[in-house]
C-alpha cells in the first residue's frame, strides 16, 4: 500500500496540534455515496459524516455536516443558518467555492471559514468519520476537535 499523502486538511489540524488518523478507502467513481465509504472503513453509517455546501437567501454559503444516512433538510438547514430558506450549492460551484470536489469536500479548510452546523448525534460517539480533502481518504477524529476547530453549532439542540 502507497503511503497516504497528507491533505491541507490535515495539515491544518497537524497546525493546530489536534489529534485525528488519516484512514484511506477504496474510491468507486460510480458510487460516492457515504454507505460506501462506510462499508469500506467497516464502520457504522451513522459514524461516517458528509459534509454539504448549502447557499442561504440570507446569509450566503453555509456548511453542514450530517450522518452518512441522512438527508438534509433544507427548511431546518435554513433556520439553523438565519435563512429564510437555502438550496444545495450546484456541483459546478463546490470547487471554486470551496476548493473541494463532490466526494472530497471535508469541513476543514475549505477556501474560506463558511458558518457549519454539525448533527449533534456526533456527540454520541467518541470519533467520527469526516472527509479528508480527497476521494479516498478520511480523517477519523474526536467529534469535539472538530466542533470546536471549525468553530461549529450543533443542530437541532
Amino acid at each position: 500500500m502507497k503511503p497516504v499523502q497528507k491533505t491541507n486538511a490535515a495539515r491544518l489540524l497537524d497546525a493546530a496540534g489536534i489529534a485525528y488518523e488519516l484512514v484511506p478507502y477504496e474510491v468507486d467513481e460510480a458510487n460516492l455515496a457515504a454507505s460506501h465509504v462506510a462499508e469500506q472503513l467497516g464502520e457504522s453509517i451513522e459514524q461516517v459524516f458528509k459534509t454539504l455546501v448549502l447557499r442561504g437567501d440570507r446569509n450566503g454559503i453555509f456548511v453542514v455536516v450530517i450522518p452518512g444516512d441522512m438527508e438534509v433538510d433544507l427548511r431546518v438547514a435554513a433556520k439553523i443558518s438565519g435563512n429564510k430558506s437555502c438550496e444545495m450549492l450546484h456541483m459546478k460551484e463546490l470547487l471554486p467555492t470551496t476548493g473541494y470536489i463532490r466526494g472530497g469536500c471535508s469541513p476543514i479548510g475549505m477556501k474560506k471559514p463558511f458558518p457549519t452546523f454539525i448533527y449533534e448525534s456526533c456527540l454520541l460517539y467518541d470519533y467520527i468519520y469526516v472527509s479528508a480533502g480527497v476521494r479516498g481518504l478520511q480523517l477519523k477524529i474526536s467529534p469535539q476537535a472538530l466542533i470546536d476547530f471549525v468553530g461549529a453549532g450543533i443542530y437541532p439542540l
